[in-house]
């Protein structure tokens, strides 16, 4: 997909797309007061209207309310934003370039203004702008414009959530995002299990295999669209690189008794895994380069789930080195090995945020699940959800928002246990079901599109 983009400052420039400098879409804009402090703990969401402008044709006018309508949807969904009804508004007026008249939109209480505009120009393209203003203090936060394919707007609609939560909060937005899952169906004694993927809200979902093989725990490259997960050939168990954009696999190696996922660096220049050898599971690490293997930690225990830190000196991982299910950090070399879990229960599948300021993780305490977060030295820990099983957290690219998954009890009668997709921020307040075809586990979040 190429969508141009023609803006004042847009950071992921040479990164995302084929892209159009200009001065500005309109007159100077001066940095506005409106920002939300997202570190606070229950943060309020703030009122916000969404203009679908219309353009010179029914079908431009089409993708205008779709557009609106979408972007809407990603920033309801952060929990920080809440849309104001279209039958609140006052001011009709639909041209992109008018002055909005302030008054009228704080009067039903808006403190941003966003408008959209979209046009298919004379080659066929789809032409989309949008301006963020500021109500209380009457000034244009940002304005851009994009050339797309029309088939490409739901994407342009995320960009463009993605700009507005940047703006709006100082972080990185994270809708311009897909989500790789394991796809499940089939009594739950025989579960077929599939490898699928899907925009973070759900949307242009696909299998990405067939089912004919066992698939487990997808994980992304942090620079790459791509997949490293684990394949059961017949009882013979492979990890596998897919190239979501180009669909090429390839097998990365034959890891007899490997227990849990492989995850890359953050580099993307090796994947970090554990393997079971000889009745003893320990941590390694490959390179892709040279498929070299390095061995970092030498113990009798369980070590298992390993996860970088995102400067890629650390790895946290889980080990029942101490008698119980825990999590500890090391040193990227395999040295300085310390225990940082130290609360009840046990504790596994840690995964360290992109912002390095947290580990998330699934804790077992008293017959119940938990996702949580704590700091790398094990302070701060904070349960975030609860259930009779919640596991395999994921973060946003961000680190702002988790995904997991949730399992029901299965009755008697072997009815019910349905596996469903959820994600949460780091308040624990707004938890929403992502949905899916059929059910869904082991989430894994990609990074922004590139």
């Amino acid at each position: 997909m190429k969508v141009f983009l023609m803006q004042r400052f847009f950071d992921r420039a040479a990164k995302v797309l084929a892209i159009c400098l200009i001065t500005s879409l309109f007159a100077s804009e001066v940095c506005a007061e409106l920002r939300i402090d997202i570190t606070k703990g229950v943060v309020e969401p703030i009122p916000i209207a969404v203009t679908d402008m219309v353009g010179p044709s029914g079908k431009s006018t089409q993708f205008g309310e779709n557009l609106s309508r979408l972007i809407s949807e990603d920033l309801e969904r952060s929990g920080l934003f809440k849309p104001i009804d279209s039958k609140a508004f006052i001011q009709n007026s639909r041209d992109i370039r008018t002055l909005p008249r302030f008054g009228d939109w704080r009067v039903i209480n808006a403190q941003a203004l966003i408008q959209v505009r979209a046009h298919i120009v004379t080659d066929g393209r789809l032409r989309v702008e949008f301006r963020l203003w500021d109500v209380l203090a009457e000034q244009q936060m940002v304005g851009l414009a994009y050339f797309t394919n029309p088939d490409h707007w739901r994407r342009v609609a995320h960009i463009i959530a993605d700009q507005i939560y940047k703006r709006l909060t100082g972080e990185s937005g994270y809708f311009d995002t897909r989500i790789v899952y394991i796809s499940e169906s089939g009594p739950l004694t025989q579960r077929v299990k599939r490898l699928a993927i899907m925009d973070q809200d759900g949307a242009n979902h696909r299998f990405l295999t067939d089912g004919s093989s066992l698939v487990l725990t997808p994980r992304f490259s942090p620079t790459l669209q791509e997949i490293t997960y684990l394949s059961y050939y017949g009882n013979l168990p492979r990890v596998y690189i897919f190239n979501i954009d180009t669909g090429r696999q390839e097998i990365l190696g034959d890891f007899p008794g490997m227990t849990f996922a492989p995850r890359f660096s953050p580099d993307g220049q090796s994947v970090i895994m554990s393997m079971s050898k000889n009745g003893n599971t320990e941590i390694y690490v490959m390179d892709l380069q040279t498929r070299a293997v390095r061995q970092l930690t030498k113990h009798s225990a369980i070590d298992t789930s390993p996860s970088f830190s995102p400067d890629a000196k650390s790895v946290v991982f889980n080990s029942d080195r101490g008698g119980t299910q825990q999590l500890y950090v090391m040193e990227a070399d395999g040295s300085k090995v310390r225990r940082i879990s130290h609360g009840k229960g046990r504790y596994a599948t840690p995964v360290w945020s992109p912002r390095g300021d947290l580990i998330a993780f699934t804790k077992m305490l008293s017959g119940s699940f938990y996702i949580g977060v704590m700091r790398p030295d094990g302070s701060g820990e904070r349960l975030l959800a609860q259930d009779f099983l919640v596991e395999a957290p994921t973060w946003a690219p961000n680190g702002r928002v988790l995904m997991f998954f949730r399992q029901g009890r299965t009755t008697k009668d072997g009815k019910g246990g349905r596996s469903r997709l959820w994600s949460i921020d780091l308040t624990g307040h707004n938890e929403r079901e992502i949905l899916t075809p059929i059910d869904a586990s082991d989430p894994a979040w990609s990074p922004l599109i590139p």
